[in-house]
């Protein structure tokens, strides 16, 4: 006979069993922007697993029915569930609840009041106040809480329910953008939150990281990543750049260590991206991992993961807090992805390496004016998942014909081939890792039982050049506007006038607008912004009316004197790139080799990649016969207890399970638009669920859409 007092050991442990199978566990929430406060991306539900995976099947739909085709808008968002209730954010940034078991709308509010919106935005807050649940939420300039039972706003917090972001900065940041396009992390009672500001060669803000109080909206603290006269890092800038120069921001979101208290984020690269000679230095804290005090927001350590970086080669996401085991001893870690496709694996607690860090040397800026840094570091070779450099010996075979296309052209532009860090240049030059990573905001996903860690990344080149801003003779006023959006739009909106994010409408729109109505559309949004899109009231009239004239193909004949061009916004910019340039086959794929893009798995304890498969693939090619070449991808990965990892993130619009152990690809499943979101997966009722938003759009303009696809095991015992 059992005794009383075995009872509760035995309650427990079947209560873990149940938590570990997942079949009979009765919820299991995603309450957290990545899962939880590591970003682990980790689920341990194991109901749908290896083999009933191929079992899955739609268990509802919403539709934002707020998308603007054809790639007008995107969904970045990562939904929360919580108490079987789904918060999730549309096409048209409206912030809207749902029944997490039927897809069945509960409320929505519209930040824009019915005015249309569209950009990006990768997720919600969740907290719970003594008055209830609360949502934050981040629209152009203002932080916003939201009643989570109505999503009414909080008037009691800030003003009116909304705290303004461009206020508590240190300096005058009006008519500049800040916004936040990730969102932030809870610790105790405060908000800590990053910003997402402008890189482009006109004034920026700072991309200082805050704490708000979650009840008023107050500020309770500030790190300045762009460091003020006596501030660590003070002496990596020239003396007055913490007044004028910006950048430096985290816009990838925050994981938490709740037990030390810390609080860790990535930053992106200070402005302008391209050339950096009015700042000098290895400029701290740009580019950096930093591990700050959640509480006061002292800093605890960092590490630079690029010295003056010339590349837009922000550090696109939170670092996940992982384990290592080393020498038989279990290390508390983090594991940082790049753009780069480096892997930076530190201890938690000093921001040490774990495994070596190695500072190269690496080819030096021409530009007249630039001092690049003579080093970066790299971790070791078995910590680089993606491709590294594009030489002539690794040009595209797909086809002879495209081989010798590709390798034609680059000879005729006379491109500047080799490894990852070549400088912009006088000429053109290819990057690979391009602009976009290796891995962007996505990041990784961490398995705590196996320490693996699953990354996916783009391998696709591109190139650049960098030309005067300024002029001795003039130009046509087509010419002028062609510098403008290649130093000003061309990060979020590609180049040579192709419009491929959702923060403003395509070229072909605009064009079937008609002459007047066109380029007053454009000219009044650079003016007063619009969605998600910020204003920019540093440009000119004319500058403005340049851009109009660029995007419509005018003013070719209408010439600017040079003491007009000179007067404006690129005295302190005196050389800008000519965007983001893709370079193709002439059949449109990536020129290098296969694959152009992966998911991997990487061994913690060793240091080393244990997997590497294509991730996607290219219809056309496909049906040719070929097998998965991968494509760029962007969105994030989850993994679970049940052996699988899911991802969308690929250009053929197909939402994909692969076994987590060997990269076997088990599943698949064929969207109505690319799913460039991370997924979450929840039980209620001992009901697993997946659900990953289909939006399309975004950086890889493909099609957008409007659909949060949601799947579970068809039966009712599963």
């Amino acid at each position: 006979m059992t005794s009383k007092r075995c009872l509760p050991i035995l309650l427990l442990l079947l209560l873990l069993s149940a938590c570990q199978t997942g079949s009979d566990s009765t919820s299991a929430e995603w309450s957290r922007y990545g899962g939880d406060p590591t970003g682990s991306k980790y689920s341990p539900l194991s109901q749908i697993n290896r083999s009933n995976v191929d079992q899955l099947e739609i268990a509802w739909i919403y539709r934002t029915e707020d998308h603007k085709p054809p790639r007008g808008s995107d969904i970045q968002c990562n939904p929360l569930v919580i108490d079987g209730t789904m918060y999730l954010i549309t096409a048209g940034l409206k912030v809207v609840a749902l029944e997490a078991t039927t897809g069945i709308e509960k409320w929505k509010y519209d930040p824009f009041d019915g005015a249309g919106a569209s950009g990006t935005n990768r997720g919600l807050t969740y907290f719970e106040s003594d008055q209830g649940g609360r949502i934050l939420h981040v629209s152009n300039t203002n932080l916003l809480c939201l009643d989570a039972d109505n999503g009414q706003l909080i008037t009691s917090f800030g003003d009116e329910g909304k705290v303004d972001l461009t206020k508590g900065l240190g300096r005058d940041v009006s008519g500049m953008s800040i916004s936040a396009t990730s969102p932030g992390i809870v610790y105790q009672d405060l908000y800590i939150l990053g910003s997402r500001v402008s890189e482009g060669p006109g004034p920026g803000a700072p991309g200082h990281i805050r704490a708000f109080d979650l009840k008023t909206g107050d500020m309770k603290w500030i790190f300045h990543t762009i460091p003020h006269p006596g501030e660590t890092g003070y002496e990596t800038w020239p003396k007055e750049a913490y007044k004028t120069i910006g950048g430096a921001n985290s816009w990838g979101g925050f994981t938490l260590d709740e037990k030390t208290g810390t609080v860790f984020c990535g930053t992106g690269s200070a402005s302008y991206d391209h050339w950096g000679g009015n700042r000098l230095g290895d400029n701290l804290f740009a580019n950096c991992i930093l591990a700050l005090d959640a509480a006061t927001g002292q800093r605890k350590w960092h590490f630079q993961t690029v010295h003056h970086d010339i590349w837009d080669y922000d550090i696109p996401c939170p670092p996940n807090l992982v384990q290592v085991k080393k020498d038989g001893q279990l290390i508390d870690a983090i594991a940082q992805p790049t753009k780069m496709g480096h892997l930076f694996v530190l201890d938690r607690n000093t921001g040490d390496p774990i495994f070596p860090i190695t500072e190269v040397p690496v080819p030096q800026s021409v530009v007249p004016g630039e001092e690049t840094a003579p080093t970066q570091p790299f971790p070791s070779p078995s910590l680089r998942y993606a491709q590294q450099r594009l030489t002539l010996d690794e040009i595209t075979t797909i086809t002879p014909e495209a081989h010798d296309s590709v390798t034609t052209q680059l000879k005729e532009m006379e491109m500047l081939l080799g490894e990852v860090f070549l400088p912009p240049g006088l000429q053109p030059t290819i990057t690979l890792p391009q602009f976009n990573g290796g891995t962007d905001w996505g990041g990784a996903s961490y398995d705590p039982q196996e320490r693996l860690l699953f990354v996916n990344c783009s391998n696709e080149a591109e190139w650049i050049s960098m030309e005067p801003a300024a002029s001795q003779s003039g130009m046509t006023k087509y010419d002028f506007g062609r510098k403008i959006f290649g130093g000003v739009c061309s990060t979020c909106h590609g180049s040579r006038g192709r419009l491929v994010t959702p923060n403003s409408p395509n070229l072909s729109t605009l064009q079937k607008l008609g002459k007047d109505t066109a380029e007053t559309h454009i000219v009044r949004t650079l003016t007063k912004g619009k969605g998600q899109m910020p204003a920019f009231p540093f440009l000119s009239d004319l500058e403005k009316s340049a851009v109009a004239s660029f995007i419509l193909d005018r003013g070719r004949n209408q010439h600017i004197p040079a003491e007009v061009i000179n007067a404006g916004q690129f005295q302190e910019i005196p050389w800008i790139a000519n965007g983001h340039v893709p370079i193709k086959t002439p059949d449109g794929f990536p020129v290098n080799q296969r694959p152009w893009g992966t998911l991997t798995a990487i061994d913690l304890d060793a240091g080393q990649i244990k997997w590497q498969v294509p991730l996607g693939t290219y219809p056309e090619l496909e049906a040719q016969g070929h097998p998965p070449t991968g494509t760029f991808n962007m969105g994030g990965s989850v993994v679970t207890a049940g052996g699988l990892v899911f991802i969308g993130a690929s250009m053929d619009e197909r939402f994909h399970a692969y076994d987590k152990l060997t990269g076997e690809l088990l599943w698949e499943y064929q969207l109505e638009a690319g799913a460039y979101a991370t997924p979450a997966t929840f039980a209620i009722e001992g009901q697993q669920y997946i659900v990953v938003a289909a939006g399309g759009g975004g950086k890889p303009g493909t099609k957008s859409g409007d659909g949060y696809y949601c799947f579970s095991l068809a039966g009712p015992d599963n």
